[in-house]
């Protein structure tokens, strides 16, 4: 495995065995992205989940996507919050309580233990890249989904922030290893193999830094910028500093959802 992959198993199980990195780059937007808005309420606010529906996220993280959606969760007839990683569940089970309606469970996205046409909607947001065999995964998920229901799958573009800063520190080869396995410019044609309908939704933001520190933090929390995470802070921070104009570091994001429906 190369350094940073992030679609090996192990590896994948290490990362987020707890929600510790995740929460750090969670806050990190949350602090700085300049669309107010959030990602995650975007992607809840495209969710068509109407009345006694049957609703399964995949790699559902710490919940934090259904928190303040109270009026969402009443809506499902059944709610299944599943993670590859067994610490990832009780941070969401924690964060979303428990309720009749809503089931946690341990799943392999490649072999998702629910029959034939299970699910109304399927959810699968910023995970589709870490799986092992992505066309597996997608195969499973449109068996598990009705004929009219809807596949929601957020992911990032190969024009995101990351790669500039890989630029500014001279990362290449081991140290810096990108995922575009899943992209907002490649997963159509990976979606397409299953689905016939399949459409971009783009969310416009970027990055308005004022403390370098809490970048730094970031950086060293991502498996992908292997070579910064083995460098020193202050090498880290001195090499930021250099691209702050009035205090602040600008940065592009790239980030959006697939909304797939129709079986091929």
């Amino acid at each position: 495995m190369k350094m940073g992959s992030s679609n090996d198993r192990d590896a994948v199980k290490a990362q987020y065995a707890s929600s510790k990195s995740l929460d750090i780059r969670l806050n990190f937007h949350n602090m700085y992205s300049t669309n107010k808005m959030g990602f995650g309420p975007w992607l809840v606010s495209n969710y068509e989940i109407k009345e006694g529906m049957k609703v399964l996220e995949l790699g559902t993280g710490t919940g934090s996507m259904w928190t303040g959606h109270d009026d969402l969760i009443a809506k499902c007839d059944k709610l299944v919050l599943s993670d590859f990683s067994e610490g990832m569940l009780d941070t969401a089970k924690n964060n979303v309580g428990e309720r009749d309606n809503v089931e946690y469970k341990q799943i392999d996205v490649q072999n998702i233990p629910f029959e034939d046409n299970s699910f109304d909607i399927v959810i699968a947001n910023m995970m589709l890249y870490h799986v092992p065999d992505i066309n597996k995964a997608v195969s499973e998920i449109r068996r598990v989904l009705k004929n009219d229901g809807i596949f929601y799958s957020a992911t990032y573009g190969e024009h995101n922030f990351n790669d500039i800063i890989a630029e500014w520190f001279g990362l290449f080869g081991e140290s810096y290893d990108p995922n575009h396995l899943f992209t907002l410019q490649n997963g159509g044609e990976v979606l397409g193999r299953e689905f016939a309908n399949i459409e971009v939704r783009r969310y416009e933001d970027s990055l308005h830094v004022t403390n370098i520190d809490d970048l730094a933090d970031y950086l060293q929390s991502l498996k992908a910028l292997h070579g910064i995470g083995t460098m020193e802070r202050d090498e880290i921070l001195k090499m930021l500093k250099l691209h702050e104009e009035d205090g602040a570091i600008n940065l592009q994001k790239e980030y959006g959802t697939f909304v797939a429906r129709g079986a091929k």
